[in-house]
């Protein structure tokens, strides 16, 4: 009998111990989005756009473009850094349209005023 009643007794502690668990990782999952949105929001207020580096060997295309999330248009960024030359990087980034032909058919030209990579 107290065989049983030690075995129930781990059992019920043990289950008990998962739950918590569980609950525990999701509201560290619900926090950290809820950070993520107050910086979107933030980033977005400022002025940045949400985008996607995008690279391309193929003939007469732009090395490297951003499309951007919200509208899938495609940047051609006349100065964009080394350091975020790698296809499928995501940024935020604010930007000037130029004036001046385009170097590819499916972006149009502008000049970076700020990048920055997006966490993940």
């Amino acid at each position: 009998m107290t065989f049983l009643k030690t075995s129930l007794s781990l059992f019920l502690l043990l289950a008990l111990a998962c739950n918590s668990s569980k609950n525990t990782t999701s509201n560290n999952d619900n926090e950290m989005s809820s950070e993520n949105n107050k910086t979107e929001q933030k980033m977005m207020e400022a002025g940045f756009k949400k985008g996607t580096i995008v690279f391309s060997e193929e003939e007469g295309d732009c090395p490297y473009t951003i499309q951007i999330e919200e509208n899938g248009n495609f940047l051609d960024p006349i100065n964009l850094e080394e350091s975020y030359k790698a296809g499928g990087t995501e940024v935020w980034v604010k930007y000037n349209g130029l004036r001046r032909m385009n170097r590819c058919v499916k972006a149009n030209p502008v000049s970076i005023s700020e990048i920055q990579k997006r966490a993940e």
